[in-house]
């Protein structure tokens, strides 16, 4: 079939005269985990929720901010059932995903991760106290509302992606080309 008889749906490339759907390359799944929209609100949310979840992780990895460092946290943990292997990646996986939502970069699963850490921290340890914070000191243990708060925001994240200033917003506009080279994306 030649250039000339073929059907054009959309627009069409004006130099070689094929659509430009068939012109591109499809976008694969990189481009799939970096899409994000061109919104600051976004990266309000994801800094915000990187930068409090970056604080906490900071007290289970380096013992600051009052914390007790890797390994008490990691003793923590394990004496309170957990097995070693998942005491590792919860405070891995807090502290890395804390830190790509505050850089922008492969923040869905960072945004994941989050919410994987909280939904854990709600079913192992604050569920049984109820809702609320112990802001009044009567309660055994705090509650979840934090948690709650903290998956809500996750998954606007997970759903939307990281926002206007992001390394994800970069990769995005920068794909792979047939041929070898990148070509960049307006918008």
């Amino acid at each position: 079939m030649s250039a000339t008889s073929r059907s054009f749906r959309g627009d069409t490339d004006d130099i070689i005269g094929t659509s430009r759907d068939e012109a591109m390359p499809s976008r694969g799944a990189l481009y799939k985990l970096v899409r994000t929209y061109d919104t600051v609100g976004l990266t309000i949310g994801r800094l915000g929720l990187g930068a409090i979840m970056f604080a906490h992780a900071s007290q289970k990895v380096f013992g600051w901010f009052g914390g007790y460092g890797f390994e008490g946290t990691y003793n923590a943990f394990t004496s309170q059932g957990m097995p070693g292997i998942i005491a590792f990646l919860v405070i891995a996986v807090e502290f890395l995903s804390s830190i790509a939502l505050i850089l922008g970069v492969l923040t869905r699963l960072g945004a994941l991760g989050i919410v994987a850490i909280m939904v854990g921290a709600i079913a192992m340890v604050h569920a049984p106290h109820g809702f609320f914070m112990n802001w009044y000191g009567k309660q055994a243990g705090e509650g979840f509302e934090y948690h709650l708060l903290a998956i809500a925001l996750g998954l606007v994240i997970f759903v939307m992606g990281a926002g206007k200033a992001s390394i994800d917003r970069v990769l995005m506009r920068r794909r792979r080309a047939e041929g070898g080279g990148y070509v960049t994306l307006r918008g």
